[in-house]
């Protein structure tokens, strides 16, 4: 399998295990990064990727809204104005898009040690996972 599957079926995972919760997992997701991105390439640079990638991510979930939004309010409010498949579709496409995103610009490696330092350990474990079985 691909590390890009994989990594898609890591975050799928993480974000529908609780389907009664999916846009709370999600907000969790994307706060955890934030802090970890924020701190490196700072609240704009922050804002400018989450806001492309809600542009790309709006081709297959126009329902979402607009991309500036810090907080993730107008993310939650989209997601949980969803069927809980939906939603989950969306959670899940919009954080595989922003990683892939983000690996494109800085790379495995390090997009690897960011989400280790960002999410649970559980999802750090299969990201290391994937990189090791890829070399």
């Amino acid at each position: 399998m691909a590390i890009k599957d994989e990594r898609y079926e890591m975050i799928e995972r993480n974000v529908m295990r609780h389907p009664e919760q999916i846009t709370a997992d999600a907000i969790a997701m994307w706060n955890r990064l934030a802090v970890e991105l924020v701190a490196i390439i700072g609240r704009s640079g922050f804002d400018t990727l989450y806001a492309r990638n809600i542009h790309l991510v709006r081709a297959r979930h126009p329902w979402l809204s607009d991309g500036n939004d810090p907080g993730f309010e107008q993310l939650k409010t989209s997601l949980e104005g969803q069927e809980t498949a939906a939603a989950g579709a969306a959670a899940v496409d919009l954080l595989t898009t922003f990683i892939d995103t983000l690996i494109q610009l800085i790379g495995e490696p390090l997009t690897t040690a960011l989400l280790k330092s960002a999410w649970s350990q559980d999802i750090a474990d299969t990201a290391a996972k994937e990189i090791n079985n890829e070399q």
